[in-house]
C-alpha cells in the first residue's frame, strides 16, 4: 500500500443519488420491516447464558443461529430488490461482481450471542457495483434501528445521526477488534501494535466485537474512530455507510477512499482521521 498520507482526497464514500431507490423510502420499509422480523426470531432464541462449553458445541449454535435467521429473512430480500445477488459467505471479503448484491450479517456477533452478551445484532446491506447504498441494522435487545440510503443521510430509529466534532486525536476514544477467527499471525500482530500506538496517542481503545457496533457508535457520535485489519464484507458495509452518511470520513489506513477492494478500514471524525492515519498507516 502507498505511504502517502495526504488527506487531499475525498474520504467519503462515493454516493449515487441516482440510484434508483424510490425517496420515499419503499424500499428501506420493506428492508427494516425483514430485518426486524430477524431480530424478533434471534431474540427468542438469545439466552442470558452462555451455550455451549467446547469449540464443536460453539459453532453449532452459531450456525444455528444463522440458518434460523436467514430463514426468514432472505426471501423478503431478494423480493424486495428482485435482479439483486445474494453474498453467501459473511466471513468472505474482497470485491463482488458488478450489480447489486445483498450482504447480510443474520448474527452480527454471533459469538456474544451465543456467550449469553448483548452486543448483537441483524444487518443488511444493499451493495451496487462494490459501494454500499442502503443499510439497516437492529439491535433486537434495544430495539434500535439504525438505517441509511446513500445521499440521504443516517437515522437512529428516525432521528439523524451525526459523527463526533473532536478535532484532538488526545481525547478520542476509539475501538477496533479482529474480524474472524483464525487470523493468521502476521495480522494479530498489527492489531496488538496499533492498540498500543493508539493507547499511545489516544484517550481510550476500545478492543472487541462485533465491528458494526463499534461503527454505529462512531455514525452517532459516542466513539471517534475504528480500525481494523481485515476485507470481511459483512462487518463492515452496513458501518460504513452509517459514517459516511452520518458526515465521517470512511477510508482504509493510508487515507484513501474505501470500497470493497480495500484489504484494511478506518471510520472517523473528520477532526481526527489524519491525525489516526499518521498513527496507523505505518502499521498498513
Amino acid at each position: 500500500m502507498s505511504s502517502d498520507t495526504s488527506l487531499t482526497t475525498d474520504t467519503s464514500l462515493p454516493t449515487d443519488t441516482s440510484l434508483p431507490i424510490d425517496t420515499g423510502n419503499t424500499l428501506l420499509d420493506q428492508v427494516t420491516v425483514a430485518v426486524r422480523a430477524a431480530g424478533d426470531l434471534l431474540r427468542e432464541r438469545y439466552t442470558a447464558q452462555a451455550r455451549g462449553t467446547s469449540t464443536e458445541e460453539i459453532v453449532t449454535e452459531i450456525h444455528a443461529n444463522d440458518d434460523a435467521v436467514l430463514d426468514v429473512l432472505k426471501a423478503p430480500l431478494l423480493s424486495a430488490r428482485p435482479g439483486a445477488n445474494w453474498a453467501e459467505d459473511e466471513l468472505a471479503g474482497g470485491a463482488l461482481p458488478s450489480g447489486e448484491w445483498w450482504i447480510v450479517d443474520p448474527a452480527e456477533g454471533n459469538i456474544n450471542h451465543v456467550q449469553g452478551m448483548p452486543d448483537w445484532a441483524v444487518t443488511a446491506t444493499l451493495v451496487r457495483d462494490n459501494e454500499p447504498v442502503l443499510t439497516v441494522v437492529h439491535l433486537p435487545l434495544t430495539g434500535d434501528t439504525y438505517t441509511a440510503v446513500a445521499g440521504h443521510g443516517a437515522h437512529v430509529n428516525g432521528a439523524p445521526l451525526h459523527v463526533s466534532a473532536k478535532t484532538e486525536l488526545g481525547a478520542a476514544l476509539t475501538g477496533t477488534g479482529q474480524a474472524r477467527p483464525g487470523e493468521d499471525e502476521e495480522t494479530f500482530r498489527r492489531i496488538g501494535s496499533s492498540v498500543t500506538q493508539m493507547l499511545i496517542h489516544g484517550l481510550v481503545v476500545r478492543v472487541s466485537v462485533p465491528a458494526t457496533l463499534q461503527l454505529i457508535h462512531v455514525a452517532a457520535g459516542r466513539m471517534d474512530a475504528f480500525w481494523q485489519f481485515s476485507d470481511v464484507r459483512s462487518g463492515l458495509v452496513a458501518g460504513a455507510l452509517l459514517v459516511a452518511e452520518a458526515g465521517g470520513a470512511v477510508t482504509d489506513l493510508d487515507g484513501n477512499p474505501w470500497n470493497l477492494t480495500g484489504r484494511d478500514f478506518l471510520a472517523a471524525a473528520p477532526g481526527i482521521h489524519a491525525a489516526a492515519v499518521a498513527v496507523l498507516s505505518p502499521l498498513a
